[in-house]
């Protein structure tokens, strides 16, 4: 697992440096137009799963909330995610990054302050879908994509004992627990409720759909947002 974990990263980060060397080049900085994608999910909606077909439609790269606390956790791979930034985000990154916990009675922690700046660096970055981790809570609506996907108890259950194995009495227990922890780290470093579906652009409740119908509307939906924003920076 840890091997897979570090080959997505590399591979992410060699993309980014490698755009990188070529703006050098061609003497040009990162669009502004973002290309990052946030899936929130309910655990047994099969939203992974949906994350991970949304971003091989797009092109995109899937960084799940292991990756993503890996890149928190080390040094190294921080440094050359923020060496990879254009120099005048770069210069502002540790302002933007504050401002979003000033003022905040949540948590200050060292993790929370990377978490932040490291989602915003990928946001500027763009080319991947990000899973937990809060993420569209740190971008907000102008930065991004921010999904939700969601399913009945009985239906994440049945899902749970089909794909994990589970038991139907240990499928209940594992979503009562996961709810629970994903309701307070969302409290906890945000100060935010999680259900409230106004913090997404569009939440999807699978109770009477086939995922793989849902691809192409969505992608339709990410585009078109990401349109209008470049409409709205470019008039800026």
């Amino acid at each position: 697992m840890a091997s897979s974990i570090e080959a997505i990263i590399n591979r992410q980060l060699m993309r980014w440096e490698i755009e990188r060397s070529r703006r050098i080049e061609r003497k040009t900085s990162v669009p502004r137009r973002p290309q990052v994608v946030t899936v929130s999910r309910e655990i047994g909606s099969r939203g992974s799963f949906f994350a991970g077909r949304l971003a091989e439609r797009m092109g995109f790269q899937l960084l799940h909330r292991e990756v993503i606390d890996a890149i928190c956790a080390s040094s190294g791979y921080r440094r050359r995610i923020i060496e990879s930034l254009d120099d005048r985000f770069r210069s502002n990154l540790d302002i933007l990054a504050e401002s979003l916990v000033t003022g905040q009675s949540v948590d200050h922690s060292d993790y929370h302050r990377y978490l932040i700046k490291i989602v915003l660096s990928m946001a500027r970055l763009g080319g991947v879908v990000l899973v937990g981790r809060g993420g569209g809570f740190i971008l907000g609506p102008l930065r991004g994509f921010h999904l939700r996907l969601i399913a009945p108890v009985e239906q994440r259950c049945t899902n749970l004992v089909k794909y994990r194995g589970l038991s139907h009495e240990a499928a209940q227990e594992e979503i009562e627990r996961v709810d629970q922890e994903r309701r307070e780290m969302i409290r906890k470093l945000f100060g935010q409720d999680i259900d409230n579906p106004h913090h997404y652009d569009l939440v999807i409740n699978l109770a009477m759909l086939e995922l793989e119908e849902l691809i192409e509307p969505t992608v339709l939906a990410i585009k078109s947002k990401f349109e209008r924003l470049a409409v709205d920076q470019a008039g800026n």
